[in-house]
């Protein structure tokens, strides 16, 4: 990570009332299209990590039966908060959390079924993304969907959507790699750019295992 966890929360804090207005189209189709994949069923219980101002969570929030949604960024929460409270929404939770120690206990200690993200793991370096798969693997979620800055073709710094000196995107290949590292397979990679996507992970069942006697 090339800024540490309080400087990206003060950075976010410091642009929260702001942020929305400010995003890409890119941005809104990326996250548009995690809410259609992560399609939560009115029993499940979503976890969405980087949640800002809550563009997932309070989407989804409609179709799940309960929402966790994490940040770093107090100001970027309390943003979360008011627009909740302004669409009487009241199953979304926002509370502090970070990708490897994301705080994902329910109030009655439900398990994880969705772990969604937008435009946040790219802040982790790739050794750190891979510990936030393997914790968002460790939830017990049957589903993982990534949106988020990742490179189809070579980094292009002149691009809006990354700034080198405080952003760390992977190539989709390191991601993938990532997810199937913990046992999910990728169904799908939907390209929004060359340096924006989406990846719809689904965990692995027994039967859907490979044989390691052949």
């Amino acid at each position: 990570m090339k800024r540490s966890v309080e400087e990206h929360a003060a950075r976010f804090t410091e642009r929260a009332a702001a942020y929305d207005d400010s995003k890409s189209d890119e941005y809104h189709a990326c996250a548009s299209l995690v809410v259609a994949r992560a399609d939560p069923t009115d029993d499940d219980v979503v976890a969405d990590i980087g949640a800002g101002t809550g563009a997932i969570a309070l989407a989804v929030a409609p179709d799940a039966d309960y929402v966790l949604a994490r940040d770093v960024s107090e100001g970027m929460m309390e943003e979360g908060r008011r627009k909740a409270s302004a669409a009487r929404i009241t199953n979304v939770e926002f509370a502090y959390g970070r990708f490897r120690e994301p705080n994902l206990t329910t109030p009655d200690d439900r398990p994880i079924d969705v772990v969604t993200s937008n435009f946040a793991l790219h802040h982790l370096d790739d050794d750190e993304k891979r510990e936030a798969i393997a914790t968002m693997a460790e939830t017990g979620a049957r589903r993982i969907v990534l949106g988020d800055v990742m490179f189809f073709a070579g980094p292009d710094p002149n691009e809006p959507f990354y700034s080198p000196e405080v952003d760390d995107p992977a190539t989709v290949g390191t991601l993938v790699e990532a997810f199937t590292d913990e046992g999910f397979a990728v169904v799908d990679v939907e390209r929004v750019h060359d340096q924006v996507g989406v990846i719809v992970a689904e965990r692995l069942g027994d039967d859907d295992q490979p044989d390691g006697d052949l």
